[in-house]
């Protein structure tokens, strides 16, 4: 059975009733989620090419706006494709969406920074890890073995990451040979450091931009027209698969906050609107971290965005802020 959202501009989406009634208990719009073309595309310039816009905007044949309240991005019409374009493809422009580059900018990353990007990318857990043995993070890269992907995979399926994540406890991980957390060579990084070490020498910096229903992002929702309506409720409705995602986002929460150096700061963000991946993991955490506090983001104060249900926290959302659905909090961490 589908219902009907409606926008201002009288176009109408179906929306299967389970899906509509999920939103309405999330206090969420349906209109949100009609596919009009009032949202537009969003890129970040790379630094130091500002004075190729002109040469961009030929290439791709629209003219870029520049977004007032966030540095460094630009709005194009929805239907503008980048992919293909030579910029895009020399990395001299990025395809995001203005609320994700919010949540980066609202780290105030200066230079010097040792920063933790938790992306929704947790590590992945080898079998000795299961069985509760030590074992030494490698450097990581992004090009792993196929057999190694497939044995992760298949460590996902069989929820590995629940045990993993529930039995075990971050360590500092090295990125790279020029990087690497402040106070340390690559080689104590290895070392097993206690509580007390990592909040010395943790990250100035950490990003958790957790892994989500992503029921915030609009594209997103509307390609299970073409997925089909079964592959939603499987992805985003399925009770069990969001507790077991509120379990994951606490942890990656805690893991990057136990990674931070006292005094800094960690932006913990989703792409949903609901409450219980937002509002209710970041209370739950609060009442487990004594050291942890809610900071004001002070640039946000000309962010086309409203609070949070929870005070100093953030939403956006395509009817507030032209922008896909993201939540953001800020933390720091204080010394007790």
């Amino acid at each position: 059975m589908e219902g009907q959202a409606s926008g201002p501009d009288d176009k109408i989406l179906p929306l299967p009733d389970e899906f509509i009634e999920f939103l309405n208990e999330n206090g969420l719009d349906p209109s949100i989620y009609v596919a009009n073309d009032s949202t537009p595309r969003y890129i970040r310039l790379k630094p130091g090419f500002e004075a190729h816009i002109e040469e961009f905007e030929s290439e791709i044949n629209c003219k870029l706006e520049r977004l007032s309240w966030l540095p460094n991005f630009y709005c194009l019409p929805p239907d503008i494709r980048i992919a293909s374009s030579k910029a895009y493809q020399e990395g001299k422009i990025y395809g995001i969406d203005a609320a994700s580059g919010a949540a980066v900018s609202a780290l105030d990353i200066t230079s010097g920074d040792h920063v933790l990007d938790l992306c929704a990318a947790p590590v992945e857990p080898t079998e000795s890890m299961l069985e509760g043995k030590s074992e030494i993070y490698k450097e990581w890269t992004s090009r792993r073995p196929w057999k190694e992907r497939k044995k992760a995979s298949k460590a996902r399926e069989n929820g590995a990451y629940k045990l993993f994540s529930q039995t075990h406890d971050p360590e500092l991980i090295y990125y790279g040979r020029d990087s690497g957390v402040v106070g340390l060579s690559k080689n104590k990084v290895y070392e097993h450091l206690n509580d007390y070490k990592v909040s010395k020498y943790g990250y100035d910096k950490v990003l958790v931009d957790a892994e989500c229903t992503h029921d915030g992002s609009i594209r997103h929702i509307q390609k299970f027209e073409q997925w089909g309506w079964e592959t939603l409720h499987r992805r985003v409705l399925d009770a069990e698969r969001t507790d077991e995602l509120t379990a994951l986002q606490l942890q990656l929460l805690s893991n990057g906050f136990r990674l931070l150096k006292v005094g800094g700061s960690l932006v913990y963000s989703t792409c949903s609107l609901t409450v219980s991946q937002n509002e209710g993991v970041v209370e739950k955490f609060l009442s487990q971290n004594k050291s942890a506090g809610l900071l004001e983001i002070d640039s946000a104060r000309t962010w086309p965005c409203k609070s949070g249900q929870i005070p100093k926290t953030l939403r956006f959302d395509p009817n507030t802020s032209c922008t896909s659905g993201l939540f953001v909090a800020k933390f720091t961490k204080w010394e007790i």
